[in-house]
């Protein structure tokens, strides 16, 4: 009994913050996210957010202007120049969203991270959950 309570707790308390958000109107932690991308130039990125829009993956896509980089790879310190995605979605969505821009992104290991929206301008949260459909 104690280990089928402790396997039930998160899908119960899911449900019942789902319903407390139902009939409080108040927003549920972590329900959005925000994506990072990463892109060579500024093609790519429009490309991969109109992609990524078309596929109805996000409700917005920031495209953030130049910026200098600098990491290891392959043992080596590079520097380069990216332009930089800001990915606004369902969090139900980021792994779907990861898979299909790793399937056209160029780079061989493109930067595709989140981190959960705790809160926000509720008009805001509610216009990105009606953006994005549902799984």
């Amino acid at each position: 009994v104690v280990t089928l309570s402790l396997l039930m707790y998160p899908v119960l308390r899911s449900l019942a913050l789902q319903l407390h958000s139902a009939i409080t109107g108040s927003y549920i932690s972590g329900t959005h996210s925000v994506a990072f991308i990463n892109c060579l130039n500024e093609q790519i990125a429009k490309d991969i957010a109109r992609a990524i829009m078309d596929k109805k993956l996000a409700a917005y896509v920031n495209i953030l202007p130049k910026s200098s980089a600098l990491y290891f790879w392959k043992g080596e310190l590079e520097e380069s120049s990216e332009i930089l995605l800001l990915v606004k979605t369902r969090t139900s969505k980021i792994g779907e969203l990861s898979d299909y821009v790793r399937s056209i992104h160029p780079f061989e290991i493109p930067e595709i991270i989140s981190l959960p929206i705790d809160q926000g301008n509720p008009l805001y949260l509610k216009w990105i959950e009606e953006s994005v459909p549902r799984d």
